[in-house]
């Protein structure tokens, strides 16, 4: 380290620079990944998440909701998903993919496995329009089930807010799809087992936390699944700073127009 800074300071020729630079670089890299790990150790000591049941009829059932095979792109995340919603530590994933790819139902597949195990999830949109287009199609694909949904937005009147804020503190509600309005100082579930959050790049880092502060289960954190289709910088620095583990739908559904 000392040779590195005399290098950088004064060298004698430019493969010194390159050197010093190489080595003051790898302490700041090696600075910062210890930070995560130290983070993401004592998140795994001190957080417990609901262990969420996973069989092969529950498997069943939820593909039995979709009106279309997945595609092998989707079939490797929701492994990926399930997997990590089997586990009693909080599953922080981003998943990416194109436009159309295909992330709400592997949201879906998340949000479904929670209600299978008698809990509740939650979906967040930066948006009414497309809140109201996530709620439209789950609610399509959910048709003569026993799943509970129900939305909240900005545009809810004063008795329908009251209506779902009552419902879901009461467990009466499986899926809660909604915008901003989630993060309301009224809104309170409780069992929240999922919290997903699509076009998490709208979103602050206070948006995220409180929407992880919504249940009122005792000592238990909710999974969470951050949904994006632009994997900017900022995206990137969260993976890291964020302590996410990245999962990417490659690949579109058969007969989609290309982007």
């Amino acid at each position: 380290l000392r040779d590195a800074h005399r290098m950088m300071h004064r060298p004698a020729n430019e493969s010194e620079v390159l050197a010093a630079r190489r080595r003051l670089a790898y302490d700041e890299f090696l600075i910062l990944q210890l930070g995560v790990q130290l983070k993401r150790s004592h998140q795994r000591r001190t957080l417990k998440a609901p262990a969420l049941r996973w069989t092969p009829e529950i498997d069943r059932h939820i593909r039995e909701r979709v009106p279309f095979t997945l595609t092998p792109g989707q079939e490797a995340v929701v492994k990926e998903v399930a997997h990590d919603l089997q586990q009693p530590t909080p599953a922080n994933r981003l998943i990416q993919g194109d436009v159309g790819a295909g992330k709400t139902v592997v949201a879906l597949y998340a949000m479904l496995m929670a209600a299978a195990s008698g809990r509740q999830a939650a979906l967040m949109a930066p948006t009414e329009i497309l809140a109201e287009q996530h709620f439209a199609s789950i609610e399509r694909m959910l048709e003569g089930s026993n799943v509970r949904i129900a939305m909240l937005t900005g545009a809810a009147t004063a008795a329908e807010r009251a209506d779902v804020l009552r419902r879901a503190a009461a467990g009466e509600i499986d899926i809660l799809v909604g915008t901003h309005a989630l993060l309301g100082g009224g809104v309170r579930c409780r069992s929240l087992a999922v919290a997903v959050i699509d076009e998490q790049h709208r979103f602050g880092v206070h948006q995220r936390a409180a929407l992880r502060e919504k249940s009122d289960e005792p000592g238990s954190a909710p999974h969470v699944l951050v949904m994006t289709a632009t994997p900017i910088p900022r995206t990137l620095s969260l993976t890291i700073f964020g302590d996410l583990d990245v999962s990417t739908i490659k690949g579109l559904p058969p007969g989609r127009i290309p982007v």
